[in-house]
C-alpha cells in the first residue's frame, strides 16, 4: 500500500511540474470560466443569473383582456429584472426595431386574439384561429429563446385553462345537469373566469429563484453551471493525459525498470491510477477553490461538493483507463484523449443544459461523468444537500468499477509492465 502511494504521489508532483500539462488542466478551464462570466454579466456588478433586462416591444391590437394579461405578465413583479418591455401600437416599428438589434423580440397580438378564444354573445363565428406573433432578433438566441419560453407558457397556460372550460361542458351535459340549450351561457360563464388577467399572469409569471426543502430562497448563479462544466470538460483530458504517460514510461523503459525493485506488477500500475485520479481531484479541488474565493461562487453543501468530486474523478479516470487500455502509442491516446473530451463535454451538458437537448442525446449523454456530476452540481447550487446526490454519485461509481474492471482485463493482456 505504501508503494502504490508512493507511486501515485510521485506521478501527481511530475504532472505540476510541467507547464504545458499546467496550462491545460488549470489555466484554461479557469480562463474560459472567467469568459462565461463576462459573458453573462456576473462581473459586471449584478449578482443574479447574469442574464437581466432583456429588451422586447410588444405590441397590443388586441386591447381585451387575454391581450391585456399576457402585457401584465410581462411586466410583472416577477419579471421586472428579467425582461425590459416597451408598449407600441405599430407592428412594422417593432419590426424594425427587432432587425436593427434594438430589441431582443417583438410579440404582436392581434386584433381579435380575445374573441377568438372566448367567443363573446353567442358569435361563434368569431372563433377563429389568430395566432400572436414573435418576431425574434437572430443575433440575440439566448434573450429571444427566453422571452419565446414565457410566451410558451403563457399560451399553455391558456390552453389549458380552455380545454379544462370545454371538458367540464362536456361532462355537465353528458351528465344531465346541464342541457345542450344552456351550454353557449356556461361557456361565457366560463370564459368571463377565464378573463381574469390577475390568474393568467400569476400562472404564468417566470421566477428566477427557487427554494431549498427548508423553503429558504437560492438564488441561481448561471456561473454555478460553467464552472462545473468547464472543470469537468478539462477533467477528462487530465486522466487522458495521465494515462499516456503509462504508455510514454512503457515505451522509455521505465515500467519495466520499477520492477528490479521488490515491486510487483499490480503495485506498479496501481500507483499509476492512483496518481491518476489525485492529479483529477487536485485539478477539480484548486479550481473550486479559486473560483470561490475569487467569483464568491457558492458551490453548495461541502460534502456534498468533496464526495461529488471524488465520485466524478473516479468516474473520468475509468474512462481514461479505458482509453489507455485501447491504445497502442502515447500520440494515439493524445488524439483519442481530446476527441472524447469535447464529446463528452457536448453530450454530458458542460456548454448547454441536457434539458434543451433532444432525449437521444440526453439518453446517449449518460455514459459520460459529465452528465451525472453536472446533475449534481447543479442539485447542489440549487439548494440540495448529499442526500439529493444518491444517483449520481452511484451512477459515477458504477461507471467507473465497470470500466476499471475492463481496463484491468485489457491491461493483462497488453502486460504493460512486463520485464
Amino acid at each position: 500500500m505504501t508503494k502504490l502511494l508512493l507511486i501515485g504521489i510521485k506521478d501527481l508532483k511530475l504532472m505540476f511540474r510541467d507547464r504545458a500539462a499546467l496550462i491545460l488542466i488549470l489555466l484554461a478551464p479557469f480562463l474560459l470560466t472567467l469568459g462565461m462570466g463576462l459573458v453573462t454579466g456576473r462581473f459586471s456588478g449584478n449578482s443574479g443569473s447574469g442574464i437581466s433586462d432583456i429588451p422586447i416591444v410588444i405590441v397590443n391590437l388586441d386591447n381585451d383582456s387575454l391581450g391585456d394579461a399576457l402585457v401584465n405578465v410581462f411586466n410583472s413583479d416577477d419579471l421586472a429584472e428579467l425582461v425590459e418591455p416597451t408598449l407600441s401600437e405599430d407592428s412594422e416599428a417593432a419590426r424594425r426595431l427587432v432587425d436593427e438589434d434594438e430589441v431582443a423580440a417583438a410579440i404582436i397580438i392581434p386584433k381579435g386574439f380575445t374573441q377568438s378564444v372566448i367567443p363573446q354573445n353567442g358569435n361563434n363565428a368569431a372563433n377563429e384561429e389568430v395566432k400572436i406573433e414573435f418576431y425574434s432578433n437572430p443575433s440575440r438566441p439566448t434573450s429571444a429563446g427566453i422571452i419565446k419560453a414565457i410566451l410558451d407558457g403563457f399560451m399553455a397556460r391558456l390552453d389549458e385553462m380552455q380545454l379544462s372550460g370545454m371538458t367540464s361542458i362536456s361532462q355537465l351535459i353528458v351528465s344531465g345537469r346541464l342541457s345542450p340549450q344552456d351550454a353557449n351561457q356556461a361557456g361565457e360563464e366560463m370564459g368571463a373566469r377565464l378573463q381574469q388577467a390577475g390568474n393568467l399572469s400569476e400562472a404564468t409569471a417566470i421566477k428566477l429563484n427557487t427554494s431549498t426543502s427548508e423553503g429558504e430562497a437560492v438564488e441561481f448563479d448561471l456561473l454555478s453551471y460553467f464552472a462545473p462544466g468547464m472543470a469537468l470538460m478539462f477533467l477528462m483530458y487530465t486522466v487522458s493525459y495521465g494515462g499516456r504517460s503509462i504508455l510514454a514510461e512503457k515505451a522509455e523503459g521505465t515500467l519495466p525498470r520499477l520492477l528490479i525493485s521488490p515491486t510487483n506488477s499490480l503495485q506498479v500500475l496501481g500507483g499509476k491510477v492512483f496518481g491518476i485520479f489525485l492529479t483529477g481531484a487536485a485539478q477539480m479541488l484548486i479550481l473550486i477553490g479559486a473560483s470561490s474565493l475569487l467569483f464568491r461562487l457558492q458551490w453548495g453543501d461541502p460534502l456534498g461538493v468533496l464526495l461529488l468530486v471524488l465520485a466524478a474523478v473516479f468516474g473520468a479516470t475509468g474512462w481514461g483507463l479505458l482509453i489507455t487500455a485501447l491504445a497502442r502509442t502515447p500520440a494515439q491516446i493524445g488524439s483519442v484523449g481530446a476527441a472524447v473530451m469535447l464529446i463528452f463535454a457536448m453530450l454530458g451538458g458542460s456548454f448547454v443544459s441536457l434539458d434543451n437537448l433532444p432525449a437521444y442525446v440526453q439518453t446517449i449523454g449518460k455514459i459520460t461523468p459529465n452528465a451525472w456530476a453536472m446533475d449534481g452540481f447543479t442539485t447542489l447550487a440549487l439548494g440540495g444537500t448529499l442526500s439529493a446526490l444518491s444517483t449520481p454519485l452511484l451512477a459515477l461509481l458504477t461507471m467507473g468499477i465497470l470500466l476499471f474492471l475492463v481496463s484491468a482485463l485489457l491491461f493483462g493482456k497488453k502486460n504493460l509492465v512486463q520485464k
